[in-house]
């Protein structure tokens, strides 16, 4: 597995200051890293283990950057929600579930460690791999998409508010821009919708529909399809594929956000067969354990 040397593991383990942590599962891992697990697994040089890992992001005594993996998935798990609920929550891997030390951070992080000086990259001689950096979301693209999926699946009532069901009379309406937001997703605004059935005559939106649906026959690698928690009995759905990204309620419409689209999110309506399609990926999705 690629990863720092020894020496480096002990360095960052020696006072490490966290800063946060996330989970890198099949069903729950930054999706700005990847459309799918395996993906996310090799932006970091990381084989993609069976039961994933925990991924621990803080800084040392002189205020270097390191993220540093554990095999302990639950430990994270619990920290992790134990901030969410504005509890505290000291997160102290055991040395044994450390997997390896990476230099840098894969991800932006907006705090700093009190004390210390301000976050950097470790020495070069420190580590035998090129330090870490978050994927550039400066421009729309990938990384970009994937977050602007990430906005809607996170304010789903927000946007679901923007649209009128009557607007899916008119297929041939088009979507909206929208204008990215701070974090590098996309903000609630004014958007207009495409019929499911025909797909409003958009051929964006009926190559992904296809693609989805093509998902169902050849499974895709894990983590490309998740389904996860939403109100009542209905689940949000998150397929992303090779230049574009879908959410959905599975007893809702469907959003669309294309690479080849800057700014666009397409509402796509429930008609005949996006029913039938979201029950069909959500039956195969990977699901938080």
């Amino acid at each position: 597995m690629a990863g720092t040397d020894d020496e480096a593991v002990a360095a960052a383990d020696d006072a490490l200051y966290v800063l946060t942590a996330v989970l890198l599962t099949p069903a729950q891992f930054p999706s700005v890293l990847g459309d799918d697990y395996p993906e996310a697994c090799a932006a970091l040089g990381l084989a993609p283990r069976a039961d994933g890992y925990g991924l621990v992001l803080g800084q040392d005594g002189d205020g270097a950057r390191w993220t540093v993996v554990i095999d302990d998935v639950s430990l994270v798990a619990v920290a992790i929600a134990s901030w969410d609920c504005g509890m505290e929550y000291e997160l102290s891997p055991d040395e044994r579930a450390v997997v390896t030390a990476l230099p840098g951070w894969p991800l932006a992080v907006a705090v700093a460690a009190p004390g210390v000086p301000a976050p950097h990259d470790p020495a070069p001689e420190t580590a035998d791999v090129p330090a870490l950096c978050p994927p550039d979301t400066s421009a729309w693209g990938p990384a970009q998409r994937r977050l602007g999926a990430d906005e809607i699946a996170l304010q789903w009532a927000a946007w679901r508010e923007q649209i009128d069901d009557a607007t899916f009379t008119a297929p041939s309406a088009p979507a909206a821009p929208v204008e990215p937001a701070e974090a590098g997703g996309t903000a609630p605004g004014d958007v207009n919708g495409a019929d499911g059935a025909a797909a409003g005559g958009h051929a964006g939106i009926r190559r992904v529909l296809a693609e989805a649906r093509a998902y169902v026959d050849s499974p895709p690698p894990l983590g490309r399809v998740r389904s996860s928690f939403a109100p009542g009995e209905a689940r949000t759905l998150r397929a992303d594929g090779p230049g574009w990204s879908i959410v959905a309620r599975t007893d809702d419409i469907a959003f669309v956000l294309l690479d080849d689209e800057p700014g666009e999110v397409l509402p796509v309506g429930r008609g005949p067969e996006l029913p039938g399609l979201l029950a069909a990926l959500d039956k195969m999705a990977v699901r938080p354990l």
